[in-house]
């Protein structure tokens, strides 16, 4: 497989930092999901992973009076998403930090609310969902999303992109299986409509792209990038119907157990 050009990862992040969100999601989504999370706490302890610059982050700061941790590995999204928090005030019930989500040394039990979008699969499903288990508290929900096929024999370019990426990438009944696994009960799943791919993703992406063309015009380099990173939404466009992200509410039960 060949390695990126040598520049691909500075002019990834020019791109990806300075977009609503870093993946597939929307606010109306957001909604449904957490609609689903009936007996949840009046004011929620919210864990955020892999947040991003946190866009989602924010949706649930408007969507809940709880408190909320929002993670992420990436230096340049937390500081991105610190400035949103002053920005909208956030700052007595949102903490951005910059953490890895395998080393978090948060107190089990701790939380009321997991939230994660296009994120745990990063660590390995089964192993983030034993994580988060033990991170929620009895009745506790666990929010995420995560991408799957819908459709056999994907097209070459297809499964190429998601092996680079997601090589244990299943269907919905994996997800579900994994989850009932891990102890957790399924309160509900949805798929992702196509417009959340756009809003707030795939449109100012191209946006953003096409910007960077006239930055770096004359840049041999730099333009090889740029068509190599709008191959993706154009790939979407032509093959959506192979994959989607689905929404997965779980909740850890009310009595004591070990996930299974």
């Amino acid at each position: 497989m060949n390695e990126p050009a040598p520049r691909f990862w500075e002019i990834f992040f020019e791109v990806y930092e300075t977009l609503p969100r870093q993946g597939p999601g929307n606010r109306a989504s957001a909604v449904r999901a957490l609609a689903l999370c009936r007996y949840l706490s009046k004011s929620p302890a919210i864990l955020d992973l892999g947040c991003g610059v946190g866009g989602q982050t924010l949706y649930l700061a408007e969507l809940t009076p709880g408190s909320i941790v929002a993670v992420d590995s990436h230096t340049p999204s937390i500081e991105h998403l610190q400035a949103a928090i002053a920005q909208h005030g956030l700052s007595k019930r949102v903490t951005a930090m910059v953490k890895d989500m395998d080393r978090l040394e948060q107190t089990p039990g701790s939380f009321d609310l997991i939230w994660s979008e296009g994120a745990l699969y990063s660590i390995g499903l089964q192993h983030a969902l034993y994580l988060c288990y033990g991170l929620l508290s009895p009745g506790g929900y666990l929010v995420f999303t995560d991408a799957v096929w819908r459709k056999e024999n994907a097209p070459a370019e297809v499964k190429a992109g998601f092996d680079l990426d997601y090589p244990d990438m299943g269907w919905v009944g994996d997800d579900v299986a994994s989850i009932l696994d891990c102890g957790f009960d399924l309160v509900g799943h949805f798929t992702l409509p196509d417009e959340a791919w756009w809003e707030d993703f795939y449109t100012p992406m191209e946006a953003r792209i096409e910007s960077l063309r006239s930055k770096y015009a004359g840049d041999d380099e730099v333009s090889a990038i740029l068509d190599q990173l709008a191959r993706e939404p154009e790939m979407h466009r032509l093959y959506c119907d192979y994959y989607a992200y689905e929404f997965f509410v779980a909740r850890r039960p009310l009595h004591i157990q070990g996930p299974g």
